[in-house]
């Protein structure tokens, strides 16, 4: 066999989104684009703020020297100081530039992390349902995944955290706004998670790092807040990038950031530079850090989301379908008429649906669609909603 045993287990296991957006592609050719109702894939459709073009404009034009050459691993100390400002106005925290690691988006910012800080059979616990990735990016540093279902509402259920830390747990990964689920993680709920994971430290005599994928963090609705993890769990490593805040996907543009206060803060973070340079990053795209050094204050214009979350949420329900309202991101995740989502994805398809079963975040009895897709895709589907609902007994 030309590759090895664990990668063609892997991709016999491969992501759902993937495999569903592909199916989305041979059902276009054969029946044009627009009968196709693919939410899939979480690709961000709306167009970078008009800040991004103006500071895109104005570097071509005025080019610096040897702006497209090697920086320090950790990145260009302006755009490691402009991120560490933003994040101390958010925390009150005095970040500065070395807390700050630039990194080829949040994919990238995990894995080094996780090689930073991973010993071969440490434990990382995900909580359920989770972004399908975390299980491969831990088992490629020799970590042992960990999985906690959540409450009824997606929300962490602390007790059962408390129950599955051990003296192998090394980290706990969580993801607010959440993806699959759009659930963002409340501060009662932090509060209670970082007085468990600071008495399973005392109690263990070890460090848990609380490792917060922030990719959504400012995609969220209806005055909601989510919280900064860096005001209640000391022991923590924020990973974001900007991908979807910017609408920047295919740049492969974030940073890691360490809580100044962290244990071996330090050592920590010069691990990490070490793990950015032999992972085979090197560094972050130099364009993209010159630009989101500029643009630590601006968003993607959310009012598309907002229009298409509340035009499906409002039909969904209406026809039955069961689900917890997203409060953020561009996900949701109602439960399955059909005990299995499989079966469900698979007769969603006959009305030209494109879905992906909740099995692929680690939950069977649900399923996800992804809302950033065009307006006229949203309307044009609801009607095919419908049909499908009635043909599963909703």
């Amino acid at each position: 066999m030309p590759i090895s045993n664990k990668i063609n287990e892997n991709l016999a296991n491969a992501s759902w989104i993937r495999l569903m957006f592909e199916e989305g592609e041979r059902l276009r050719k054969i029946t044009g684009p627009e009968n196709v109702y693919d939410f899939t894939l979480g690709n961000p459709d709306t167009e970078p703020p008009p800040a991004f073009r103006e500071m895109l404009k104005k570097l071509a034009d005025n080019p610096l020297p040897g702006m497209h050459g090697y920086m320090s691993n950790s990145g260009y100390e302006t755009t490691r100081q402009a991120i560490a400002a933003n994040l101390t106005e958010k925390t009150g925290l005095p970040l500065d530039s070395s807390h700050i690691i630039m990194t080829c988006g949040a994919g990238g910012g995990l894995n080094v992390v996780l090689k930073t800080i991973l010993n071969p059979g440490d434990e990382v616990i995900v909580l359920v349902p989770y972004f399908v990735e975390y299980k491969f990016y831990v088992d490629n540093h020799n970590g042992i995944i960990k999985e906690v279902r959540t409450g009824a509402d997606f929300q962490p259920d602390i007790d059962a955290i408390g129950a599955a830390i051990t003296s192998k747990t090394k980290a706990i990964i969580i993801n607010s706004p959440n993806n699959p689920t759009g659930v963002v993680y409340s501060s009662d709920c932090l509060k209670e998670l970082a007085a468990v994971l600071k008495q399973k430290e005392t109690e263990l005599g070890t460090t848990i790092y609380l490792v917060s994928d922030e990719p959504y963090a400012r995609i969220i609705y209806d005055g909601v807040k989510a919280p900064p993890i860096f005001n209640y769990v000391t022991n923590s490593i924020l990973v974001t990038s900007h991908s979807k805040d910017l609408g920047l996907a295919g740049e492969r543009i974030g940073y890691i950031a360490v809580h100044p206060q962290a244990a071996d803060a330090g050592l920590l973070i010069e691990g990490m530079i070490f793990c950015n340079r032999t992972l085979g990053f090197v560094n972050a795209p130099a364009l993209m850090q010159r630009l989101v050094a500029h643009l630590q204050k601006e968003q993607v214009n959310l009012s598309g989301y907002l229009e298409k979350r509340d035009l499906l949420y409002t039909h969904l329900t209406k026809i039955g379908f069961k689900m917890v309202k997203p409060q953020g991101a561009f996900y949701m995740f109602p439960q399955s008429p059909l005990a299995d989502d499989l079966e469900f994805i698979q007769t969603a398809k006959k009305y030209n649906i494109l879905l992906v079963p909740g099995k692929g975040f680690g939950l069977k009895g649900f399923f996800r669609l992804s809302y950033s897709v065009p307006r006229q895709t949203v309307i044009n589907s609801l009607p095919a909603f419908t049909d499908l609902a009635k043909e599963v007994g909703l």
